[in-house]
């Protein structure tokens, strides 16, 4: 069974199908793991160790039949597990979902087995996963740092083979964050590409957007398969592939127009961040794509009126739990800086609200025309536009933990150090362009260090085509953290 533990999911199928291993024993073996390192981690908050036993007696179907899978305990839904969305009252509550949500639903007909439900910050509004409800999840690389956030819980039950995959969704970073910081693949998808429903028809203004983590670029082709496409009432869905995204996996990728971009007018990198780029360029280079340093000049001017919108959302969390629970939450109920970003929102006007989302809409259209055209063309003109554009995933090496929590005396102080991780993947939520991390460097002490892919809107082919020819060349695949083993 050991061979089995670093099999991406699409292994772990093949083996199943195959009869060469049964669900039962992959269910098991995921569940010994996750007793055995889940401790030291804290990747896992709920488990749901005897429904996913029942499920693999009953023999799953479907193309990821048999595997197992966590959720995060943020937005999506299981029936009857609990559901904590990173906060003390409902914890304490024990408050548990009625239903599933439509995206747990298509993950359980894939044949994934539900082990279990992941740490996440409180409310998914942090960039570090160390919420006062469950307490921190550690990176494996290094068990002094973050795993990023939200999907910090996700992301180590995969690095450390506890799962070869797991749910995460991106509100500003989430999925790829946590990619970059514990050496996974994170895409995340197009607007809508996958449904929030029934519940939510779009959250965060559109900027949230569902997928997973994973250790292979084929599985999260297959899983983008098996989970993607609109759901009767969606308010808008993304264009549909023009075939599975698993035939993406090794297909000729033909010879790109990339832009790299090496530096952000407000955040000093560290070299280890900018080493990893450059030799990802350098990688392009070799493989005879047009490689130049450029990156869309609306990056450098973001819409200061769409910065009261966070805090509506928040405000707007506050709200609605509250009515869930049948009374007003108050600050006990949140953390510091929770609370008090909430409050600011509070006090946005609906003129101000929409007067930033106008502005935003406005220089998403300004970023997205970058991949369409070049806005200074040669002689007047206009030629064509770029394929992708290549940034850092993160500014820095993951955080040290406790660095970004809340300060005491200090309302939002916490807050504003972990937005500063969003510098580069925040403005394609704002966009609903796909972007993807893939771990193609590791620092001089051994950190996983991402390097983030944005493709045009729809154009997930394009990402998971080029993805999969760099994967092979810079393989991935046989780096695990020292304490997983």
């Amino acid at each position: 069974m050991d061979d089995v533990t670093w099999l991406d999911a699409t292994g772990q199928a093949q083996l199943v199908r195959s009869g060469e291993i049964s669900a039962r024993e992959l269910v098991e073996h995921a569940i010994g793991r996750i007793e055995r390192l889940n401790p030291e981690v804290n990747a896992f908050i709920h488990t749901s160790f005897e429904k996913a036993r029942t499920v693999a007696a009953r023999g799953p179907t479907g193309p990821f039949a048999g595997v197992p899978f966590a959720v995060k305990d943020l937005f999506q839904q299981s029936e009857g597990d609990p559901y904590h969305y990173g906060t003390r009252f409902l914890k304490d509550l024990d408050w548990r979902a009625p239903a599933d949500t439509w995206l747990v639903s298509k993950l359980r007909q894939a044949g994934f087995v539900l082990v279990g439900r992941t740490n996440t910050p409180e409310i998914g509004a942090w960039t570090t996963t160390e919420p006062d409800s469950y307490g921190p999840t550690r990176n494996p690389w290094d068990l002094t740092r973050s795993p990023g956030g939200s999907s910090g819980g996700s992301a180590v039950a995969v690095a450390t083979g506890m799962v070869p995959a797991a749910h995460a969704n991106d509100g500003g970073g989430s999925v790829r964050i946590p990619a970059s910081a514990t050496g996974l693949v994170g895409l995340k998808p197009t607007r809508a590409r996958i449904s929030l429903g029934p519940e939510i028809g779009e959250a965060w203004a559109g900027m949230t957007h569902e997928s997973a983590l994973t250790r292979s670029v084929r599985d999260i082709a297959g899983i983008l398969d098996a989970v993607g496409g609109m759901a009767p009432g969606d308010p808008y869905t993304a264009p549909p592939p023009t075939r599975p995204y698993t035939h993406e996996v090794g297909a000729p990728v033909g010879r790109l127009r990339v832009g790299v971009q090496l530096d952000h007018p407000s955040r000093t990198l560290d070299p280890e961040v900018v080493a990893a780029v450059t030799a990802t360029a350098g990688l392009l280079d070799e493989l005879g794509h047009i490689v130049e340093v450029a990156r869309p000049a609306a990056l450098d001017e973001p819409p200061a009126e769409a910065q009261v919108l966070m805090p509506v959302f928040q405000y707007l969390d506050i709200v609605r739990w509250g009515r869930a629970i049948g009374r007003p939450l108050t600050a006990d109920d949140l953390d510091q800086d929770n609370w008090a970003l909430g409050g600011h929102g509070r006090d946005v006007s609906a003129v101000a609200y929409l007067d930033g989302l106008a502005a935003l809409h406005a220089w998403c259209r300004r970023v997205a025309a970058w991949w369409n055209h070049d806005e200074e063309g040669t002689g007047g003109g206009r030629r064509p536009g770029y394929d992708l554009l290549v940034t850092p995933t993160l500014p820095r090496l993951p955080a040290r933990l406790g660095e970004l929590r809340p300060v005491p005396g200090r309302p939002l102080a916490g807050f504003l150090a972990s937005g500063e991780y969003v510098s580069f993947t925040s403005p394609f939520n704002a966009t609903g362009q796909p972007a993807m991390s893939l771990p193609l460097h590791w620092s001089a002490d051994g950190l996983p260090v991402g390097v983030q892919f944005v493709a045009a809107y729809g154009r997930e082919d394009l990402l998971i085509r080029l993805a999969s020819v760099l994967e092979q060349a810079r393989p991935w695949a046989d780096r695990h953290p020292a304490c997983a083993g």
